[in-house]
Parts: C-alpha cells; sequence; structure tokens
C-alpha cells in the first residue's frame, strides 16, 4: 500500500490531523474575516491600501450592481482581468447574488476567449479598457449581454493616477463614447437603484468558479469548483503554516484565473485574515522590488521567479528577514536552483527556506506541501490534512509498493466538481475506488516513500509549463494544422533557463509550399489569431519528414532529444544576452 492520510502531525506541533471546515461560500468567509478584522487591511493596490471594512462594501455594492444588470442564481460571470481591486470585487460579488465566477487569462487569443465566453454560457463580461477592441470583435459570436470596463487608473491614488497617465494610461486606446459598455464607474452607480435583497444563499458543494486546463486530445476543458473547495483550501494553507498571523502579508503576483493565486495569494489570505499585496503586471524586478517595500512574510511563485531573483541586482543587499514563507509550485524545482535560492535566502538574512508543494486545477490547487521542519531532497512534500495521495500503476486502481513509480492519484475535501459540461472526461478523471473516495486521476507520475513523501517524476500527459503557464502541444498542434500551407506539425517545450521551457514547433510544409522566411511569418501569423501570446512558439522549423515512432505516430521525444543535444553542445548564453521575461500582465 503506497496511501498516506494527513501525516501532518508527526511532522508540526499543533497542526491537527482533521480540520472543522466552513461550510458557507466564499463570500460568506470573507464576510466573517471582514467583521473579525474590519480596520486591518485586506488588500494594497500599486501604494494604496484597502481595509477589510472598505473590501466588504466594494463587494455588497458590485452585488448590488449585479443584481440591478439581472444576474440570477447560476449565471456565469466571466473575469478578464488582472489581479487588480475591480476584480477582487467582482470574484466576491458574483459568489453573493449565486452566480459563477469564469476566471480567464485577459491576454487570451480571441479565438480562445470566445470559446471560454461559450463554454460557460457567460451572460456578464469584466475586463479592462485596453482589451475591450478584442471583446467587441467576438461580442457576437456569444451570449454576452453586457460588457463592464475596468480601469487601472480608477484605483490608484490621486499622485499615483497621474503618474500612471502620464506612462501607462496614453498609451491606451480611447474607448468611444458610444460603446456599447458600462464603464466600472457607472456600473457601481447602478447598484443605488437595488432595492431588494441581493443576496442568494448558496450550498458549500455549490459550483462557485471555473478555471481552464487542457488536455492531451488539445480540447480544452473547463474545472468547475465549490465554494467548500476553496474554502477547505484556505483553511489547509493556513493550517499548514502555523507562523501565520493574521495581518501577515503574501506577495500576490500569481494571476486570478490560476488555481494558484486564486485559491493560495488571495482567497486563503482574504478568508482568514491575511493581506494580499496585489500585482497587476509582473516583472521579476517588481516582485523583489515590493517583497521589500511591503516586508511580506510570504511569497509564492514558480520556478522561473526565483530563477530571476538571483539576478537582480536590486536584490544584492535586501533585507529578507521578514519573510516567513517561501512556496514554490507549478513546475518541478530542480534540486541546484532550491540549493542556490536556499543560499540567497541565508544570505539575505531569511530563516526560512523553499518549500515545494504540488497539485492540479482539478484540486484548485497545491494538495500536497514541504513541511516547515522536515525535508528531503528531490520530494514536493506531503499530503495536507484530510487529503489522501496514493501511487497506482497507470490507468488503474492497482497501489504500487513505496518506493516504485507510477500515476500520482489525489483525493479529499479540494477535488473538484466535474468538468463543464463534459461527463465523459469527468468520468474519466474522477474515479470511486473500493474505499469510498473519489480519486482525480492526475496523468503525473510520481513515487511515495513509507513517511509519506512525495516524488514527482513526471507528466504522462504532453504538456509545456514555461513560466508557470501550462501549454498544451496538441492545442497548438490543431491551430498549426489548420493552416492552409502545413500538412503536419508537432510541438515540443525546449529547455529554457528563465521560462524552464520555450515553445518550438516543427513544420511539414504541402507539397509546393516554399520554406521561406515569408511563408514562417504567414503561419505565424494566423497561430496568433488563435494562440495566447505566452503560448506562441519562438521559434518554428520546417522538416521535409517528421520523426515517427513505429505505431506510426510523430516521435515527438526523438525532436526533444535533438533540440537537448543542440543546447548542451552550444555556448550557455549570458543574462546580458537573454531578457527576463515579464511574465504576467
Amino acid at each position: 500500500m503506497s496511501t498516506v492520510k494527513t501525516p501532518w502531525y508527526d511532522f508540526l506541533d499543533g497542526v491537527p490531523a482533521h480540520l472543522d471546515y466552513f461550510r458557507g461560500s466564499m463570500a460568506e468567509a470573507v464576510e466573517r474575516t471582514a467583521k473579525q478584522y474590519p480596520d486591518n487591511v485586506a488588500f494594497d493596490f500599486m501604494g494604496k491600501p484597502t481595509s477589510y471594512k472598505k473590501l466588504w462594501q466594494g463587494i455588497e455594492e458590485c452585488a448590488r450592481s449585479l443584481k440591478t444588470i439581472g444576474i440570477r442564481e447560476g449565471d456565469r460571470v466571466t473575469i478578464a482581468m488582472p489581479n487588480s481591486p475591480q476584480a477582487i470585487y467582482m470574484f466576491y460579488a458574483v459568489n453573493l447574488v449565486g452566480g459563477v465566477a469564469n476566471m480567464v487569462h485577459p491576454l487570451s487569443s480571441e479565438k480562445e476567449m470566445e470559446q471560454y465566453l461559450n463554454m460557460s454560457h457567460s451572460v456578464t463580461l469584466l475586463t479592462l479598457d485596453q482589451f475591450y477592441d478584442k471583446f467587441e470583435r467576438i461580442r457576437e459570436n456569444t451570449e454576452v449581454v453586457n460588457i463592464i470596463i475596468a480601469q487601472i487608473k480608477d484605483e490608484l491614488s490621486r499622485p499615483i493616477r497621474a503618474g500612471y497617465m502620464l506612462t501607462e494610461g496614453r498609451k491606451i486606446k480611447k474607448i468611444p463614447e458610444d460603446a456599447p459598455v458600462i464603464m466600472w464607474g457607472d456600473f457601481i452607480r447602478l447598484g443605488k437603484a437595488c432595492f431588494w435583497n441581493y443576496r442568494v444563499k448558496r450550498d458549500a458543494e455549490a459550483p462557485a468558479a471555473i478555471l481552464y486546463s487542457g488536455g492531451t486530445t488539445g480540447k480544452t476543458k473547463g474545472i468547475v469548483l465549490t465554494n467548500f473547495n476553496f474554502n477547505a483550501l484556505g483553511q489547509q494553507i493556513i493550517a499548514t503554516n502555523p507562523m501565520f498571523r493574521p495581518g501577515d502579508k503574501m506577495l500576490s503576483a500569481m494571476p486570478l484565473f490560476h488555481g494558484f493565486g486564486l485559491g493560495v495569494c488571495i482567497h486563503s489570505m482574504l478568508s482568514q485574515g491575511g493581506r494580499c499585496v496585489l500585482v497587476p503586471r509582473f516583472t521579476a524586478q517588481s516582485y523583489g522590488k515590493l517583497i521589500t517595500r511591503y516586508r511580506c512574510n510570504f511569497i509564492a511563485g514558480v520556478p522561473t521567479l526565483y530563477e530571476a531573483l538571483l539576478r537582480i541586482k536590486s536584490m544584492e543587499k535586501a533585507d529578507l528577514s521578514c519573510l516567513k514563507g517561501v512556496f514554490s509550485g507549478g513546475d518541478s524545482l530542480s534540486i541546484e536552483l532550491k540549493k542556490k535560492f536556499n543560499k540567497f535566502l541565508y544570505d539575505h538574512h531569511a530563516t526560512v527556506q523553499v518549500r515545494e508543494g504540488y497539485g492540479t486545477t482539478e484540486t484548485v490547487t497545491a494538495c500536497c506541501l514541504t513541511p516547515v521542519r522536515s525535508y528531503k531532497e528531490g520530494s514536493i512534500g506531503i499530503a495536507f490534512p484530510d487529503t489522501y495521495i496514493k501511487i497506482t500503476s497507470p490507468g488503474t486502481a492497482e497501489e504500487m509498493p513505496y518506493g516504485e513509480e507510477g500515476e500520482i492519484l489525489l483525493a479529499g475535501p479540494t477535488v473538484m466538481k466535474e468538468y463543464l459540461d463534459n461527463p465523459e472526461e469527468t468520468a474519466d478523471t474522477l474515479v470511486t475506488h473500493d474505499d469510498g473516495l473519489t480519486w482525480v486521476r492526475t496523468g503525473d507520475l510520481g513515487v511515495m516513500d513509507d513517511d509519506g513523501f512525495i516524488y514527482f517524476r513526471g507528466r504522462s500527459k504532453r504538456m509545456i509549463i514555461s513560466s508557470g503557464y501550462n501549454i498544451y502541444p496538441a492545442q497548438l498542434e490543431n491551430v498549426i494544422d489548420a493552416c492552409e500551407q502545413v500538412h503536419m506539425s508537432c510541438v515540443i517545450g525546449v529547455p529554457d533557463p528563465y521560462r524552464m521551457k520555450k515553445v518550438k514547433a516543427f513544420v511539414m510544409l504541402k507539397p509546393g509550399v516554399p520554406a521561406t522566411e515569408e511563408t514562417k511569418q504567414e503561419i505565424l501569423a494566423h497561430c496568433k489569431k488563435y494562440i495566447a501570446k505566452y503560448a506562441m512558439p519562438y521559434d518554428m522549423e520546417f522538416r521535409d519528414a517528421l520523426p515517427q515512432t513505429l505505431v506510426g505516430k510523430v516521435a515527438y521525444r526523438k525532436l526533444e532529444e535533438e533540440e537537448l543535444a543542440k543546447i548542451e553542445n552550444a555556448q550557455p548564453v549570458t543574462a546580458e544576452e537573454e531578457k527576463v521575461p515579464a511574465g504576467k500582465l
């Protein structure tokens, strides 16, 4: 047997094996906190703090406005925003009126965004002014009735706003006065007409949010998560970090449309009395600056971020003694990078080291974490309280002995409700075994030792993780293959010192199509219509033929080996030659 149940009490004093979970909605969890700590700062945004009292007032105002424009129980509202106050207000307001928040990447391509809106049957959309044109072009192809436009400047203090308008603000194209949209200020004023009860009591198991993931078939899947999923995660995060105190600051740079950002950096903090330092546009430089400016107690990021921080000159004299927790997720953290960053923390007066976690969007985010005072090299930690992890023979319920590799299965209070309108995929991923538990088949490979520590070995699904984003090769290949010049394509991830992986496409052209730079640019132009910026190939190589396996499939591993050999034989790239990626918005 390789199943281990909540061994946290063996490693952390005072951490129970089981937790007493709140059974209300996400909004009610935040309301409880706001009543308990009304004057505490809930979040900071570009130098402007907002108290819990003001946060809850903003949520209620937004909820009244949603009710006024006709949002009913069960309606889906899409939020395509960076980490900003309007996004926070809207997320919890949708929950308060009984709706479901559809969380999407604002930099998604037009076709991707159209797909997300239609999959979710969204009737209302919140986005930034700079993305208006994109949504206006696809609006008639969706069920969206209302587009609400927010602006960064609206949430800035007066001095900061003036500087913003002279720099970033002046670059944003002005929205036509007759555009069929509702500006955020006008939207909030609509709520004054709401004289009826705008609150809808929702069950803990009711759908609360939709996040997105892909699959080996290239088909995007909406992951339906419940109030209980998010609230349970919040309590698990705090329980496994007993050094947390209300008022502690979390640097919230991970994006809202990602389970890591929404679940750990936002809801876990706001439902438990923490303070979020919102980062709307992420760069490694700004991340480092905010850690020291706000004296953050907790930071969470992907390995790419921590590698970049090692090279920022402004961090050379930084005092990081304020840190209580440093979490890494979204991709495997190499042993060497972990050692380097731990030394960096030590050299900058931090008393903590990096703690790795593991999870999937099907469980909101992390469900496994390295304990505070117990570490094993190469391990991604142990299961959260009330969470089960077991290693099975792939595709079966047969458990592997300790120390032997198999598929990672997860069970516990954060397991998703279902895939949106996809019962076949749901039945294939959520399986009930003889133990009576509902397990998520992750498709990831790992090993468990007899202490319950998990060791991640790789993904059995084809997936590229670049700067923390999940990129599914099959989706990209579908887009490239649809181009009229292309006969066949194969997309792989190429190791990169800063992004961990970057995307490269290999293309077989149709007979008679010239393998020229002009052809390449035509194909890339086609891709830009359907592929998000972060997933676009950095390079495209034409091939007369693609390698094949014995059963006739494209041998993508062969291409990966070829690229790896090129890198190993090449001269190393210096930090000056390679720019640090800007990452998020």
